[in-house]
């Protein structure tokens, strides 16, 4: 264990016949990734963490601060330690090596430029006008990032961006759209930016769940389930440390699991889906309040929490509903670790109870045992965070040939 009482992180070994060239790169991956997930790190820690000599690390956070990927400055003295020379800090470059992270909400255009470490250095955000179709935001979030761009330092580095993108929408009568998220999104991206690296794009709940991995809730969890919710349900489902994509990307639709086959129409053309049962419309429907007006669901919940016998209702009925499903996704995945986010994490704050009596009474034992249930961290900002972390992919696996701009 290193004195922060943190397990050992060893860098990956050398693949077999790899050049000393190559071996440097990874392990230079394997500092920059480390200081950019956990922060501001000592040498001496590093030594420790990721299983190389003092000499190694030293040179590498040298190449890594030449590069202005890092910076380092001499640890604080502490009473523990009052003698002998101080263990310099190696710290990501935040404010100077950022990436454009996007997100296509159901209602929202968000817009984030986000700095090396995780840190949002600027976001702006819009409404996302009804029926818009996921192409047509490409210019109004082009603009947005433009506009931020004005305030970036001419030293920074743009390593490349990635946009997270809702599979719901409303039309222009305010009614639920579903649909996958456009593959030729990241072209149209590409081509409206033309002055930056490349653009990725991905389903936003597969995103938000690699960001609570990663910085949230879910840290150090590497068998779990987030359940995003807006105006449907999705799911981004984590095993083994390696995200469940499926086939094209388009795993997670867990909104359209069919659990009460006599319940109403979904908009997939199916009846008795999940989301019927737990998403905003099935809320503001139990309160008896009209469905399409931002921020409804929101005002139900704290109505909820006040008092309000008919929100209060509203609310136990989808938490059972949520419960009832939650164990199926028990069974079937078996994750140690379940996430509300979205418009999901305010019922599940609020229903907890309800949620974890329904999920006890008909998961496997096997398979309720150990889970735990927690809502989201990060809130609304999950989906930029994640989308931030698919465009510093290149960066952390290769940091000196990652073909970065400026």
């Amino acid at each position: 264990m290193s004195r922060s009482g943190r397990a050992a992180e060893p860098a990956l070994p050398a693949a077999p016949g790899a050049s000393q060239e190559e071996i440097r790169r990874q392990n230079l991956g394997a500092v920059l990734r480390y200081v950019h997930v956990h922060g501001p790190t000592s040498r001496a820690e590093l030594t420790g963490r990721l299983g190389l000599n003092r000499s190694t690390i030293g040179a590498l956070a040298l190449d890594l601060t030449t590069a202005g990927l890092v910076t380092e400055e001499a640890e604080a003295p502490t009473a523990a330690r009052r003698a002998g020379r101080p263990s310099l800090v190696v710290s990501p470059r935040s404010a100077g090596v950022y990436a454009h992270a996007l997100s296509i909400e159901a209602d929202l255009l968000r817009a984030a430029r986000i700095g090396l470490g995780g840190r949002i250095l600027d976001l702006r955000e819009i409404r996302r006008p009804p029926g818009m179709p996921v192409l047509d935001a490409v210019v109004p979030l082009a603009a947005l990032l433009r506009d931020m761009h004005r305030s970036v330092p001419g030293d920074a580095l743009l390593v490349g961006g990635a946009a997270a993108v809702a599979d719901t929408s409303r039309d222009g009568a305010g009614r639920i759209r579903i649909g996958a998220a456009d593959e030729k999104l990241a072209d149209a991206l590409r081509a409206e930016l033309p002055a930056g690296p490349g653009f990725v794009t991905g389903d936003l709940a597969d995103i938000a769940a690699l960001a609570e991995h990663l910085r949230g809730v879910a840290a150090g969890v590497n068998d779990l389930v987030y359940l995003h919710g807006d105006l449907g349900v999705s799911a981004g489902i984590i095993t083994g440390g390696r995200l469940v994509t499926g086939h094209r990307g388009h795993s997670g639709k867990v909104g359209h699991m069919v659990v009460n086959p006599d319940g109403l129409p979904c908009g997939c053309g199916s009846r008795g889906c999940w989301e019927t049962e737990i998403g905003e419309a099935a809320l503001l429907r139990h309160a008896g309040r009209a469905a399409g007006e931002p921020g409804a669901a929101s005002e139900v919940v704290r109505a909820a929490v006040g008092g309000d016998p008919t929100a209060g209702s509203a609310v136990r009925e989808v938490a059972d509903w949520l419960g009832f499903g939650v164990a199926n996704l028990v069974n079937v995945v078996n994750p140690d670790l379940v996430v509300f986010g979205g418009s999901l994490r305010e019922v599940y704050a609020a229903g907890a109870g309800v949620v974890r009596r329904r999920l006890d009474g008909i998961a496997l034992p096997a398979s309720r045992e150990h889970v735990q249930l927690r809502a989201a961290t990060l809130g609304r900002d999950a989906a930029l965070i994640g989308a931030a972390e698919l465009a510093f992919d290149q960066l952390l696996a290769d940091p000196l040939n990652a073909g970065v701009a400026g």
